[in-house]
């Protein structure tokens, strides 16, 4: 565990509005500011239960409690956990519990069928994503189990979000119901997708592209989806290095703060780098002027006005002063308890992926919100 000196950032940016092909500059004004405060590294052979910790892709916390989702398609689980903390940083991480997702008959979920990415506690019961598998026909899906991990509910959301045998319309693979928040008003949640539909635009590559990503708020009470925003897309930050040629940049995460008012963990990934090759940013959005474009089947071509967005954070802004100067994979946002002189404190996890593809990090990093 490393502690640091806080490093405190100030943007002031300029933000761009598509509207349809057609980009217009809009001044979105925050006092909101990020301060860096610590990095913790809950070990890469940490245990519990006889499940390895690890693959921690959502993290939220509520009425005193921590919860951690994992993304093991093998064992889709949910962990909880004490997080002790102070502005002097961290004091220690250590899992208290973990329970297993369950199907509508009580068993425990099959192997294979889902990728658990995001989870909110709302009321004692969890709100939680799967991206499926769009290549083996594995449809994604936002469900709602109780604290114990029985299934209550499935969220209705359009056919637009499910496999299909067009090459041209439907989710990515791998790019899905990436993040999920509460509604500042606790009456919905908002789903993200990772990347963009195949009819709505193209996955952000080097060059800047048109790369729309939409958000679905769900009514609570009814189930239902009632609207969708859309969210652009950064281009791709630095090409795949070392003879590789994956890039992917795509959200990872969302928490709404206010009423139309979010923060955005945007990552950017170059297969190849020798400091984990991702970049990642944390964008202060701005939806209170944002279309509904739930009656639009492909935005190609349409007119619509999108979320503002300005950058906050960018962690490529305390890589040094982390571990190695990783950035790990970063995937899961939540505020926390507020620190002892009234400001908010945010913690955001990474996802190590089991150390699958090499040596990864149970990387946690907190903040401070300051206005």
């Amino acid at each position: 565990m490393s502690k640091v000196a806080r490093t405190l950032l100030v943007f002031t940016v300029l933000l761009v509005i598509s509207c349809g092909n057609k980009k217009n500059t809009n001044k979105i004004e925050t006092s909101l500011k990020l301060c860096f405060v610590d990095e913790y590294i809950l070990p890469d052979e940490t245990t519990f239960a006889n499940t390895r910790v690890g693959g921690l892709s959502g993290i939220d916390y509520a009425n005193g409690d921590w919860y951690a989702i994992s993304d093991d398609s093998d064992s889709p689980r949910f962990y909880k956990a004490i997080v002790s903390y102070d502005l002097k940083g961290f004091n220690t991480i250590q899992v208290t519990a973990v329970t297993h997702f369950k199907d509508e008959n009580g068993n425990n979920l099959s192997k294979g069928i889902v990728d658990p990415e995001s989870i909110r506690c709302d009321n004692g019961a969890l709100i939680w994503t799967s991206e499926g598998n769009i290549k083996e026909g594995l449809i994604p899906f936002v469900h709602i189990s109780d604290s114990v991990g029985n299934f209550v509910k499935e969220i209705d959301l359009a056919n637009r979000y499910l496999p299909n045998d067009n090459p041209d319309l439907g989710p990515r693979h791998n790019g899905v119901f990436e993040g999920i928040a509460l509604s500042h008003n606790k009456k919905g949640y908002w789903v993200a997708m990772e990347l963009p539909l195949k009819e709505d635009g193209v996955e952000p590559t080097l060059e800047e592209t048109d790369s729309p990503v939409r958000i679905v708020y769900i009514n609570k009470k009814t189930g239902h989806s009632e609207k969708e925003i859309v969210y652009e897309l950064d281009k791709v930050t630095r090409p795949a290095a070392d003879g590789s040629t994956f890039v992917l940049n795509g959200i990872v995460e969302i928490l709404e703060y206010d009423t139309n008012r979010f923060f955005v963990l945007e990552r950017s990934y170059s297969m190849g780098y020798a400091d984990g090759g991702n970049t990642v940013k944390i964008y202060d959005v701005n939806a209170s002027k944002a279309t509904d474009v739930s009656s639009i089947n492909s935005l190609k071509g349409e007119s619509y006005t999108k979320v503002t967005k300005k950058l906050l954070f960018n962690f490529e802004d305390i890589r040094k002063d982390l571990t190695n100067g990783i950035v790990d994979n970063i995937e899961g946002i939540t505020f926390g308890p507020d620190f002892a002189n009234g400001n908010r404190s945010l913690i955001v996890v990474a996802d190590n992926n089991f150390s699958l593809y090499g040596p990864q990090l149970n990387q946690f990093i907190l903040f401070e919100v300051e206005k």
